[in-house]
């Protein structure tokens, strides 16, 4: 297994951080050499200059937290987001059109998108919490159909986070033809090896140093 550290994209994507907050993320996230920082796409640009020669990546959120704008808005997202300097994209898929069962209007909006990343990451947010089984199994193979590197079960801003059962359906899906991200909901150490030992190759919290340090946090991500 790889240090605990190395799993975690250091998380802050409440609507009111700061600068002074992402600099204070980012700063945190050098010091305990965490896999990634995942801020909101307007404060990319930001952190990759407090980033610079630094080996911790950027990861950015498309389509947030709602999933529901248009695959143009997404698109375009994508793209400033890596002109900034993103290494990595999380985007929510279209849960309306899912549930519609549209399918096609899923993979197609997720296919757009990793089109614009052919070299950097994709992790396609499912947002389990508003899923049943059948439609988490059906997410987790439009995006595989789509070209995606991870599924992620959660934004962390519905009704809930991961759960071991959602990852169980996830990784029954994807086995090893993808990597799967857990997030929202994972404040110890305890909870994110659960995780770690069901296959999850990342994880989303921003109870990061809480986790390494073996203690218990009160955030709500």
């Amino acid at each position: 297994m790889k240090l605990l550290n190395r799993y975690i994209d250091h998380t802050l994507l409440k609507p009111n951080a700061t600068k002074q907050d992402i600099i204070k993320l980012c700063d945190e996230a050098k010091e305990h050499h965490f896999y990634s920082v995942c801020i909101n796409s307007s404060y990319v640009a930001l952190a990759k200059a407090q980033l610079k020669n630094c080996e911790v990546k950027i990861c950015t959120v498309v389509g947030f937290p709602l999933g529901a704008a248009s695959t143009h808005a997404k698109v375009e997202e994508t793209k400033q987001a890596l002109s900034d300097g993103a290494d990595e994209i999380d985007m929510v898929i279209n849960v309306g059109f899912l549930k519609s069962k549209d399918f096609d209007a899923v993979w197609k909006d997720i296919e757009a998108v990793k089109q614009q990343l052919p070299n950097n990451i994709l992790k396609v947010i499912l947002e389990t919490c508003l899923l049943d089984e059948f439609e988490i199994i059906k997410a987790s193979e439009l995006a595989i159909q789509s070209g995606a590197d991870f599924i992620k079960t959660s934004t962390g801003f519905g009704t809930g986070g991961a759960t071991i059962n959602d990852v169980k359906l996830m990784k029954s899906v994807c086995k090893d033809c993808l990597k799967i991200k857990a997030s929202g909901g994972i404040r110890d150490q305890k909870t994110a090896l659960a995780y770690i030992n069901l296959g999850v190759s990342r994880l989303g919290t921003s109870s990061g140093i809480a986790i390494i340090k073996g203690k218990q946090s009160n955030s709500t991500y």
